[in-house]
């Protein structure tokens, strides 16, 4: 992850915000049809956890220029994510959503480089939180 990564995402992250319901809805959408096997995982009333994510993605996106700060709540977040079953390979399923629900709810401003930078900034903060679940 690149200070310009963190600069993309940052920046594109800004154009998420007025469509964040949109995108929250395209994510978990397409999470579940493509992982079924995490549905069970969530409640059935996914309104809270859709703003929770969106919370969660804008606290780790604005902490990204300070990792130090931002890394106890990454480390919390993934042991949280382990007491409720999430298994390390879910994480690729998420980051795939992600990554789609954002390109589709970008359109034109998600570029290729925007998709590198979400992909790099995704996959460290996966591996921080896989790593928080597998020290337990």
């Amino acid at each position: 992850m690149t200070p310009d990564q963190i600069t993309l995402v940052q920046e594109s992250f800004e154009k998420v915000l007025p469509v964040a319901d949109h995108i929250s809805d395209l994510f978990y959408d397409r999470l579940f049809a493509t992982a079924p096997e995490i549905r069970p995982l969530f409640s059935d009333d996914l309104a809270d956890q859709k703003k929770k994510m969106m919370q969660m993605l804008g606290l780790a996106v604005a902490g990204l220029n300070s990792l130090e700060t931002l890394l106890p709540a990454v480390v919390g977040l993934g042991e949280r994510h382990h007491s409720y079953d999430v298994l390390p390979e879910h994480y690729e399923h998420v980051g795939k959503a992600l990554i789609w629900a954002l390109q589709q709810g970008l359109g034109n401003h998600f570029s290729e480089n925007v998709q590198e930078a979400w992909t790099s900034v995704y996959g460290t903060l996966a591996d921080l939180m896989i790593g928080a679940s597998s020290d337990r």
